[in-house]
């Protein structure tokens, strides 16, 4: 063999090793961050998750609005890059604790009992304003001390949450998606699987609760979201109760 089909043996070994090397190191990237994105999520290859999807306050009868639709749908591809199973079940329909499986739960206490129960059970500190009959506090949020007032398809809030029940290492997180309005809940899911690795840095595995701003969706859509701020600790400290009211009659 001489040197210039030696060298050239070399060159073309050489090639290989280094595509070889090359896809080993791209592979153990990948299934690194697979492994993080399926902790945070809570759905390890072939595990279970549930999606419970609200009703549209504004008919009568059982409808999704098409906001809380996309809002599913974006979880769902969310579930499956995780490998994972999807169970959809309706708002009235659960009866069953959390901690289990990973739960995604979509939409405000208004439209969706489970949410109702989650935040009475988890998120004492947040109270919603569900009042039907309009106002200028309909739809209102208090967390701790501060209320957050809608303004429809202008300024618009929604709470997106990741919560455990005991040990984290042990209980499947519940993610919460309440908004003021369906397309806010679109907004947070969209917001969650955009910085999913973002969050993953600061929280790890443990629960927090954030406050988001829709900017302008009547121009925008779902797509310019502002992070109002971390409202974890105020979020899960009860707020005092409301005073009895006087009585005002006096005994005769």
């Amino acid at each position: 063999m001489n040197d210039d089909v030696r060298n050239i043996v070399l060159g073309v070994l050489a090639a290989g090793l280094s595509a070889a090397l090359g896809w080993l190191s791209r592979t153990y990237l990948w299934k690194r961050k697979l492994r993080r994105k399926q902790a945070f999520f809570g759905l390890p290859e072939n595990s279970e998750s549930l999606l419970v999807v609200n009703r549209d306050p504004a008919t009568s009868e059982p409808a999704v609005h098409r906001f809380d639709v996309f809002a599913l749908l974006e979880l769902s591809a969310l579930i499956k890059d995780c490998g994972a199973h999807i169970q959809v079940v309706t708002q009235d329909s659960v009866h069953q604790g959390f901690g289990e499986r990973t739960e995604f739960c979509v939409g405000g206490p208004a439209s969706n009992r489970r949410m109702a129960a989650h935040m009475s059970a988890m998120l004492p500190g947040v109270r919603v304003n569900v009042d039907p009959e309009p106002g200028p506090d309909r739809g209102a949020f208090q967390i701790g001390s501060e209320r957050y007032r809608l303004e429809a398809g202008v300024a618009e809030y929604v709470l997106l949450a990741r919560l455990t029940a005991g040990d984290p290492k042990l209980s499947r997180p519940v993610f919460l998606f309440c908004g003021q309005r369906a397309i806010t809940n679109q907004a947070a899911t969209r917001y969650l699987a955009r910085h999913h690795e973002r969050l993953t840095r600061k929280y790890g595995n443990n629960s927090f609760v954030l406050l988001l701003k829709v900017i302008n969706s009547q121009a925008y859509g779902p797509d310019v979201v502002e992070l109002v701020g971390d409202v974890t600790r105020t979020a899960q400290t009860p707020l005092p109760a409301p005073a009895a009211p006087r009585n005002s009659h006096r005994a005769s």
